[in-house]
This record gives structure tokens, sequence and C-alpha cells, in this order.
């Protein structure tokens, strides 16, 4: 027996002939090497009025995903949540969070890096992000929690490639 871990590699091979292994996936793929919470604010302004208030309070969600190279040759993609509770009288509360992750792409080809960074990457990311706002909403006396929906990193990735091509706005001034 030994501590040494032998290190990956790109195409599980078997370890008589160094064939590739059958049902072994040898496709491009992701491997995270990293995540944590970069950046967390709550805020209960107006604790403990909030906690008693009547009906449920209209929610403003913000997202956003980055993501960039490093000299490591790894990548670090962050997802940035912004959620806003609100009444017609006060903020109820507010979370705002930077979860990042840390992550080897293999396999795949320059045309999918992108799609893999913003779309996949936060995909992962996503459950690990919505129980640290939950943990925040809970603490901040709030039940039930306040979970998150599930999200459309796809629909977003494709909204944002939209806008770029149509470009800056026309303001119709000449």
């Amino acid at each position: 027996m030994t501590d040494v871990t032998p290190a990956p590699t790109d195409t599980p091979t078997d370890s008589q002939n160094g064939a590739p292994t059958e049902g072994q996936p040898t496709g491009p793929g992701f491997r995270i090497v990293a995540q944590y919470a970069k950046d967390l604010s709550f805020e209960n302004p107006r604790a403990p009025d909030s906690l008693r208030i009547e009906g449920k309070p209209a929610i403003d969600l913000g997202v956003e995903m980055n993501a960039q190279g490093r000299p490591d040759g790894l990548f670090e993609v962050e997802l940035r949540l912004t959620v806003k509770a609100t009444t017609d009288t006060m903020t109820v509360f507010a979370v705002e969070l930077v979860y990042g992750g840390l992550f080897a792409l293999s396999g795949v080809a320059e045309q999918d890096i992108e799609p893999m960074l913003l779309i996949e990457c936060p995909r992962y990311l996503f459950p690990f992000a919505r129980e640290i706002i939950a943990g925040a909403t809970s603490d901040g006396g709030f039940y039930p929690p306040f979970m998150l929906d599930p999200i459309d990193f796809a629909g977003i990735y494709v909204a944002r490639q939209q806008q770029i091509a149509r470009g800056p706005m026309d303001t119709g001034q000449a």
C-alpha cells in the first residue's frame, strides 16, 4: 500500500496494457480544483420588524457569471448572486454572494471553452451557493430560509451572446 496517488490522465487506461478502458468517459470535461465563498454580505436592516411581515416580499434577483484564465492553466469562475427582498415600506433583507471555483478543463475544443466556463461550471457551483444563501437568511432569522429556484445558465449565456451580437444600442441620434 502506498500514500502516493497516481496523477490523473486525460484518457483512462487499462493498467495492464495502457489501452483505453471501456465505459470510461474520454471526451471533454472539467475537474473542480477548489470552490470557495469569495464575498458574502447579508443585511437585515429592519430587524426585528422585518421578521414579522405579512405576505410575501417582492424578490429582485441578480445573476452574473465571470470566468478568466490563470497563468497556471486553470480557470477561475465566479458566480455572483444578489437577492433583495422588499415590501412597499421596507427592505426585508439583502444578500450578495460571490461564489467561486477553480477549474481544470480537459479535452475541450477552443470554441467550447467559453460555454463550458459560463454554463457548465456555474451549474456545478450553484447548489453550493444556494445553500450559503439559504443559511444566511436562516441565520438572519427568516423561516423558512430563502431558497433560490434553479437558474437557466444556458439561457442567460444565450441572451448575453445575442445582446453582444446586437452591439451597442442605437440612440437614434445622428
